[in-house]
Parts: C-alpha cells; structure tokens; sequence
C-alpha cells in the first residue's frame, strides 16, 4: 500500500495549551504505537511571544508571524527524509492575515501532504475562501472529520470529492465504564455528576448550562456541574480571568453556586478520561453551528456517556439515532429538560450510553491511524515532486515541439566570477566582461526556482552571483557598480539607477526564498543599506525594479517601517507620473514607451496587493490595459515594443528589434493582473506573450532550443539575433518558472505539453 515509516506533523505541539496540540499528539502516538509503526516529528507552531519546553519529538519551532520561520521548516522537512506531512489545518494558528503564512512552506514543500482540516466554513471571507482553496491544492489528499466538511469542501470551495478522506476525530481505548465507581474514586460519589471540558471561552455556551441549572435542581438537588478546563490563552492575555470571574457571579446571583464547580486547569488525558468516566451527563452547549470538530464531544461520546449537546455539525454527526440528544441554541429550558430527563431515568440513560460506545468503538485511535496511514499511502501514490518542468504548462503554437526547461545553456554562461554578459552565437563572450543587472537577474531566477523547492542550480554557482552583487557594492557612493571587465575590473564607479533598482529586485527575492539562511540574512542587510538611495531618484523603472524587490523583502522583514514607509513612496511617485502623464484613453506614466514597461504596472498591483490599496492595484490594471492594446499585432500575438521606436513621444511603437525582456516583463505582469483580479483573459494574456518565445511572433519562428535552453537574444527586422546572451536565457527561464509558480491558476486552462525533467 506504499505506507510511510517516516511522518513529520505541522500543527501545535504539548505543552501548549490548546486542541490542535492534543490531537497532534494524540495522532502521532496512535501512528508510533500502530501494526506498522512508523517514527514521527513534529514541527511545531509557537503563538507569539510563548515559549515552550518542547519534547524531543519536536524538530523544529515556528514563530507563527515569522515569515522566514516557515520557509527555513519547509527546508528542514524536504532535508529530513520524510515519507509525508501531515498538516493540522486551523485558521488561527498559523501567521498572517487568516494564516496565510501556511502558504509560504507548503510552496517549497517536496514531500506529499496529507492536511486534515479542523475548521471548514460554510460561509468564508474571500481571504479564508483563498487560503484553504490554497492549502488544499498543495495537499495530495486532506481528511475532515465529519460528511458535512466533505460537502462543504466540495461545493463551497471546489476540492475534488476523490482528494478527501473522511476519518472520525480519535479516541481513547477505554472499557465500558461504570461511573458511580469513577466518582468514588474522584470523591463525587452519590452524586448526579454533569461535565463540560474545554479551554474556556465566550463561544462555548457555558452561561446556557448555567441558567438551566435551576431546573435542574429541583429535580435532582445533588446535582453537580463541573466545568472542567483552563480559560483559552489568548483569552487569558486579552482580559485575564473576567470571563470566568463573570460565570461564577451568574451562579451567585442564579443562587447555584453550590452546585457548580469551576476546575481553572489544563488537565493531563489520563485526567480528563476519569473526569468523562465519572459523568452522568455531557454537555456541549456551543453557541456556534459552523463546529465541525470537538474533540471533547468525541472522547466523552466514544466512551459511552450520555450527551446533550447544541446542534452543530460534528454533533448533528454523532448524535442522531438515539446516540445522544440535540437540544435548539442558546435555550437553557430545553437544555435543562434534556440533562433532567437523562438524570431522572437510569435505564434510558444506560441504554443511550451502550449505543454511543458502541459506535465509537470505530473511532479508537488505532483504527484512525490505519485509516490516516492509508490516506497517506494514497498520497504518496498521487504525489508527483514539484520540478518546474512539471509545473509549467507551455502552448506552442509554431513550429510544434516539445519545450523543457533546460539549464546547459545558462551553465554554459557561467564561471566562478558570475555569468557573463553576451555570447557570440551560443558561445560566451568574454570581451564584454559581466555586469550587474544580469547577475542579478541570475540570483532572482535562483530564488524563484528555491521557492517552488527546485534544485537546478548548484549553491555554489548562486554564491558565485550573490558574491558578484556584494562585490558590485560600492558604500562610497552608496550605489551598485554596474560594468566589469573580464579580468574583474570594475569599469565604473557606480551604474545606473535602473541597475540599482534591478540589484534590490534581486536581493530582495533572495532575502525571502534562497536556501541558505546566512545568504538571506546578508541579502536583507545588503538591501537595507542600498533601498534608501532610491527616494533620489528618477527612473521610473529604477522605482519599478526596487518596488518588486520591497515586495518580498518586506514579507521576508515585516517590521523594517523604513521599507514599509519607502514602498509607499515609490508607489505614489509612479501615481504621480501617471496622473500627470495620461490623456484621454491613453493610460501610461511615460510620454513615450521604452524598455520592460509592463514591470511599472506590475510594481503597482504587487505593491497594492501587499499593501491593501485598491488604488495601486487598480491603476497598475488600468495601465497594463492600455500597454496590451500597444503590444498586440494585426493577428492577435504578442508583438513586444521594438528598441527601434523607444520613447518616440506620440508615436505607435517601431516592430523591431525586438527582445526577450519585454515578453518576460508583460509574462509577470499579466500574472499579477490575474492575481488582483481573478480574469481568466489575464492568464490568456500571460500564455500570449510567453508564446513569443516559441514561435508566435512576426516571424514565426522560436527562439528557443530546447535541447539546451539558450535563447536567441530578439528579432531583428529580417531575422532573429543568432547570438544568445545572458539577459535573454535569464528571462525565458525565469518567464517559465513564474508560469510555474502560477500552475494552480494554468491548469484549468492550458493544455499541457510532455516536458523532460530539468538538468
């Protein structure tokens, strides 16, 4: 069945307080103790500002707001041997806005997921809507816990029926108990014992039970109320104990103070099992119908007590068929009638306790671990690694041909010093020496390719680039050198504006994606001694570059205000252009069109995105609008502004010569176009200018080999450019690794083509 032995969990871990760490827990045991065992780790999330003695089992801790901690576990776990991960899915757990952070390591993951989703709304916001559609197209199978997390899946956010398992929350092996002998133990005996257990918190309805109690009395006067369990941390830090303080002030003025006891204490399982065992009735009066786990109501169920419960979905699951009784939300008469009448009759209480345990015998926690150990084993069956040539969907139109993405080329190009300018033909030119721009271009396609966990590129060549940019530094100035000569001359004291910004694309990129922790770390501080500079000035690609470069370096160091504050600046400096530039219907921030245009409309709708600023975005759309009504031909292709007709004011941009840098450029903005807006036409745009490369161009024919991965460097009036210099390769590779990271939104939409694994 192709079973694991190795399984590492992401999720919470013991000793913090909290149901996702116990089932973790629970789970991983249940894996460890089964007929196959297998060896199990943890990667554990840690609430901000907690710190936790964690077990040994625990490999590695996450700061749940630090963006490069998730990053640095997707490399622990892809460098751990591990057969699978299993992901315990809740929204509240993991960093940023709806725990999108998740995204972050599950994008440079290499091992099949399985994710078992603990929480599943009926009715999400677009950002949960986005983020568990997400999480789920990275899983190659995901478990709920209940047919209605199946149905919800299905129809609200479109995952596959065949993808998801349906495996019951686990429980404790525990004979059928009598619980008059549990209270003698406990020192309740005699007594009519009713139990709620959780960390405490508005949404559990305990104030319902409260103001049932009452009734309940006058039927049963020795009846107790225990509710059992710490107030919820977050809770606890917000408002300290005024929640509690008030149920015990509801008992006093209610006058059932005597009979309600308050237990403030995260209890141990063997504790909390003698607790269940003790109880005549189980209450869970949630308020809430959208529960779709309680692990509470799954142990105390599985064990045979008589529950009373609020009818929401895990409850409704278990319940039904006499196995337990559902009384309406937020009524304590009826809740009170229910325990009452469960109190006063032995035999129907005895008989609905026998049909609960014998339905929870199939929830034991070494049947769930064969159901989890199958559901993995499928996983691993349906995984397929995540190498870019699988990724990218390419439609080539002319000549027909099969397109990899190969690296003999770029390879080619390179040396210890970085990779060199131009080439003659296909051969380097070492004449020309190297220049910054495109070794950084290198270190950007190095990042994108260690983002989506590919492997192409050795760490000693993308040492060899970063080491380049480093070097390029000039802290006189405070700005990147540009040109150097072949024997490693530096021809100038410092490049050009637009250099400099490409340079903090760079870094940038790599501050947040490379592999090596110490090279993102000297990415981040190089970036933040060079972003400054950029308020001086004047190129608007230069604000382009340095804003796409903002864009990670600011996810990768969230709390940097100076590059918070410096991305917003940039971003008005091109609202301000654009303003003052457009007329009528021609929206654009320049008189005249130039070279890699469509990367100022993707600074601004990466910039809003980031940012929550609808009017970045929406000019940035508005922008790349207009520049694609410039960059069509006659017959609907991409035709690229040609160099002939740069920055010819008024004038309907020249055919030729054109180059590789202005597909790639309007590639990724029409990418990001899709991203804002969700228009399928965007993702046609994307395929169109990528299809330049192939053959869809003036002249009908390819600029790429296959074989080798070189690209011609354009297209002159008569023929194309036979030479195949850096800046061409670079960008085809890296327009097809960024149609590979966009491959969730492709799929649906491009055919696909067979493509060789890279080399």
């Amino acid at each position: 069945m192709n079973r694991p032995s190795r399984i590492a969990f992401i999720g919470n871990s013991l000793p913090r307080k909290c149901g996702i760490a116990t089932f973790t827990g629970d789970l991983s045991q249940a894996l460890v103790d089964a007929v196959e065992p297998v060896q199990t780790s943890i990667v554990a999330v840690t609430d901000a500002r907690q710190i936790y003695a964690y077990p040994s089992d625990v490999i590695f801790e996450i700061r749940e707001e630090e963006v490069e901690d998730y990053v640095t576990a997707a490399r622990v776990l892809n460098e751990g041997r591990f057969d699978v991960v299993s992901l315990q899915h809740e929204f509240g757990i993991f960093g940023g806005p709806d725990g999108e952070h998740i995204l972050m390591l599950l994008e440079n993951l290499r091992i099949p997921l399985v994710t078992t989703f603990h929480t599943i709304l009926a009715e999400p916001t677009p950002s949960q809507h986005r983020v568990l559609q997400k999480v789920a197209a990275h899983s190659s199978r995901v478990v709920v816990m209940a047919e209605k997390a199946r149905t919800l899946l299905t129809d609200i956010y479109g995952v596959a029926p065949q993808k998801i398992d349906v495996i019951a929350h686990g429980i404790p092996d525990r004979p059928f108990h009598d619980p008059d002998l549990a209270k003698i133990e406990r020192g309740y005996a005699d007594r009519p014992i009713i139990l709620t257990f959780g960390l405490l918190s508005p949404n559990k309805g305990i104030e319902v039970v409260i103001d049932a109690m009452p009734a309940i009395l006058k039927e049963s006067p020795e009846a107790l109320y225990i509710v059992l369990g710490a107030t919820h941390p977050t809770l606890l830090r917000q408002q300290g104990e005024a929640y509690r303080d008030s149920l015990r002030q509801r008992t006093e003025r209610l006058g059932v103070d005597h009979a309600v006891q308050f237990l403030n204490r995260f209890v141990d399982l063997p504790t909390l099992l003698d607790f269940i065992a003790m109880c005549d009735v189980y209450v869970t009066p949630y308020l809430d119908e959208a529960q779709m786990t309680s692990g509470t109501l799954s142990y105390s169920f599985g064990m045979g007590s008589a529950v009373v419960s609020t009818p929401y979905w895990h409850a409704c699951d278990l319940l039904g068929d006499g196995r337990g009784i559902l009384v309406p939300f937020g009524d304590a008469s009826a809740t009170g009638k229910a325990i009452s009448t469960l109190l006063d009759d032995d035999a129907a209480r005895t008989a609905m306790r026998k049909r609960a345990y014998e339905a929870g015998r199939a929830m034991i926690w070494s049947h769930v671990a064969t159901l989890y150990l199958d559901s993995m084993a499928k996983a691993r069956t349906a995984f397929r690694p995540k190498l870019v040539s699988d990724l990218v969907s390419l439609r080539i139109k002319r000549p027909p041909q099969q397109t990899a993405l190969r690296l003999g080329h770029f390879h080619a190009m390179c040396d210890d010093t970085g990779i060199t300018q131009h080439a003659v033909f296909s051969v380097p030119d070492r004449s020309h020496g190297y220049c910054v721009d495109d070794n950084a271009r290198a270190l950007l396609l190095s990042s994108l390719l260690s983002a989506i966990g590919e492997t192409g590129i050795a760490d000693r060549m993308t040492a060899s680039f970063a080491a380049f940019v480093e070097h390029a530094w000039n802290p006189d100035t405070g700005r990147f050198r540009n040109f150097m000569s072949y024997d490693r001359r530096w021809l100038e004291d410092e490049g050009s504006e637009d250099s400099h910004g490409r340079t903090l694309w760079a870094l940038g990129a790599c501050a947040l994606s490379d592999t090596d922790a110490p090279r993102r770390r000297w990415a981040s501080a190089l970036f933040a001694r060079a972003m400054s500079v950029t308020l001086d000035f004047r190129s608007p690609r230069a604000w382009a570059f340095t804003l796409l470069g903002l864009n990670d370096y600011c996810a990768a160091n969230p709390n940097d205000s100076r590059a918070r504050m410096l991305r917003i600046r940039l971003a008005e400096n091109l609202m301000d252009l654009e303003r003052r530039v457009s007329t009528g219907g021609r929206r654009w921030f320049e008189q005249g069109l130039s070279y890699e245009n469509a990367r100022l409309s993707q600074a601004l709708i990466t910039t809003g995105l980031s940012t929550n600023v609808p009017a970045f975005v929406e000019m940035g759309v508005a922008t790349l609008e207009w520049l694609m009504t410039q960059q069509t031909g006659e017959k609907g292709y991409f035709r690229p502004v040609g160099t002939d007709g740069f920055f010819e004011v008024g004038q309907a941009p020249k055919l030729f010569d054109q180059q590789p840098v202005e597909a790639t450029a309007t590639v990724a903005a029409c990418l990001a176009a899709y991203e804002a807006t969700s228009d399928k036409s965007w993702i046609e745009a994307a395929n169109r200018a990528f299809d330049w490369f192939t053959g869809s161009n003036d002249h009908g024919v390819s600029l790429v080999d296959p074989e080798t991965g070189s690209c011609r460097d354009g297209l002159h009036v008569d023929r194309p450019n036979e030479n195949r210099g850096a800046e061409s390769v670079l960008c085809y590779l890296i327009s097809c690794v960024e149609l590979g990271r966009a491959n969730q939104m492709l799929r649906p939409i491009l055919p696909r083509v067979g493509v060789r694994q890279l080399s």
